[in-house]
């Protein structure tokens, strides 16, 4: 027999067997117990497969990357320091992590700018379903078929040739000379941040749209009676309520931003001074096969996003005990 059938079999069937499984003979133990204890050991029995999972799927690839960073290329010998003196003093490293940054800068400020202008104009058409299901679109599609798609808008022929490019087209029809957007310096970084934008926008829209929604409208009709105008009420009323949505999305699109490798593997792969954290952990362990320095990449990205998990789920705390 095929052993993708097996394979396929198991997970379809044997996993959820094997719950069921669990579920059945956890309550048979928890019941056999005193009745006192069964409130406090039921929970704990619960959780137990979810916390098994975490011990397994990510404490231990989490502590044993953090040892793999101090190894050497085939993580045999400890080289102490080495690889992260290597990460901070080598200038493509160093580059990654501007361009990432730049990521985090201008993909956050363009998603939650984009997002929350739409969300207010489109709350007031009578098209508004039809506006969002269009926004959101790129949303639904991959991060790889996003490059590709705006690969082939970004496409550079040299002058003189006809232009096949969407966008060196388009500016050929008023004069303009075909530019290689995905070469030239430091347009190239814009033009992959672009592409982030494009597929983020409308994530931020659902979010804000929602929150923009949960604002009372006879709050916003008294300050227009008040004698206030449209921009008087978004910046003293509703930009303020919007705030802990809007912290929200931009902590959600900093994490995204900082993991950003799909879109430069599959648009320039890196050249050119596009390199990101994620791609350049990806080079070091499969193109140099350096097992340490692909760890060391991987502790300080996930360093880097660490803080913004902890403020997001701290906000997230704080609203529930509001609610």
């Amino acid at each position: 027999m095929d052993e993708r059938l097996v394979t396929a079999f198991i997970v379809v069937f044997g996993v959820p067997a094997a719950l069921v499984g669990y579920v059945l003979f956890a309550e048979w133990l928890i019941r056999a117990l005193p009745e006192r204890q069964q409130g406090r050991i039921r929970p704990w029995v619960w959780v137990a497969p979810a916390i098994l999972f975490l011990v397994v799927f990510l404490v231990y690839p989490t502590l044993n990357t953090a040892v793999l960073s101090f190894q050497d290329r085939f993580g045999r010998d400890f080289v102490g320091l080495d690889n992260y003196v290597y990460f901070f003093t080598n200038a493509e490293t160093l580059l990654s992590l501007r361009n990432s940054l730049l990521w985090v800068v201008f993909m956050t400020a363009g998603v939650v700018g984009l997002g929350l202008l739409i969300a207010i104009l489109v709350d007031r058409v009578r098209y508004e379903p039809l506006a969002k299901s269009v926004i959101f679109v790129p949303l639904a599609i991959s991060f790889v078929a996003a490059a590709i798609i705006w690969t082939f808008m970004y496409q550079f022929r040299t002058p003189g040739e006809p232009q096949t490019g969407t966008l060196n087209a388009l500016i050929g029809l008023v004069g303009l000379g075909p530019v290689n957007w995905l070469q030239t310096q430091p347009l190239n970084n814009g033009a992959l941040i672009f592409i982030g934008i494009w597929m983020w926008t409308g994530f931020a829209m659902v979010i804000l749209s929602a929150g923009l929604k949960g604002i009372s409208p006879e709050l916003l009709e008294a300050a227009r009676v008040d004698g206030a105008n449209e921009w008087q009420v978004f910046r003293q009323i509703i930009l303020p309520l919007l705030m802990p949505t809007i912290f929200v999305v931009g902590t959600t699109v900093v994490i995204i931003a900082l993991k950003s490798f799909d879109i430069v593997y599959a648009t320039t792969n890196g050249l050119f001074g596009t390199d990101t954290i994620a791609r350049r952990m990806y080079h070091e362990m499969f193109v140099a096969t350096h097992l340490g320095r692909a760890a060391t990449v991987a502790i300080v990205l996930l360093l880097a996003i660490v803080p913004f998990m902890a403020v997001n789920i701290r906000r997230f705390r704080e609203q529930e005990a509001i609610r």
